[in-house]
């Protein structure tokens, strides 16, 4: 299939990546033992969409995450390198609500209303086992992508046809 469409849930990859890099930076355990994070660590949309389009052309990338605060470049900066951005608010207590649920919406109205091409999951989160589950009964491709450390618990090779982790890539996508 030479099109795909791909659907990125933000704060799942830029968390994952957070620590991902903070582990291969030997950054220590916070104070009450929680996993480390590297903060200064961002995404590269553009050099993210040519990774994962791997060639191919792009029908569709969808970007899904919460408001960030009102100087945040984070949102134009993947509007301008070919994302559809769609912003959820948080809710009352500050959690995010309604992302993955919002791109499993999405996904599925893509795979009802085109032809099948190869679908692109960038998320380790078993939410999207649904939709990946839709890809292959309406005959897409499917596959995911993600840091080691958010499929550790999740075997998603059974849903995907593959199953690409982005630890080898940290150093591509990274601004």
């Amino acid at each position: 299939m030479d099109e795909c469409v791909i659907i990125v849930d933000n704060s799942n990859i830029w968390i994952e990546g957070m620590k991902y890099s903070a582990k291969i930076k030997g950054l220590p355990n916070g104070p009450d033992g929680q996993e480390p994070c590297d903060y200064s660590w961002r995404i590269d949309f553009g050099k993210l969409l040519g990774l994962v389009a791997e060639g191919k052309k792009i029908r569709k990338a969808i970007l899904v995450g919460s408001r960030p605060p009102k100087n945040d470049s984070l949102w134009q900066a993947a509007k301008r390198n070919g994302f559809d951005v769609i912003v959820n608010d948080r809710n009352s207590q500050n959690k995010e609500k309604s992302v993955d649920t919002k791109l499993v919406a999405l996904g599925a109205k893509i795979l009802y209303t085109t032809e099948p091409a190869t679908l692109k999951v960038l998320s380790g989160d078993s939410d999207f086992v649904p939709l990946l589950e839709l890809a292959e009964e309406n005959d897409w491709e499917s596959e995911i992508w993600a840091f080691s450390n958010a499929l550790g618990s999740v075997n998603l090779l059974g849903v995907a046809n593959r199953v690409e982790s982005l630890d080898s890539h940290i150093s591509t996508i990274q601004l």
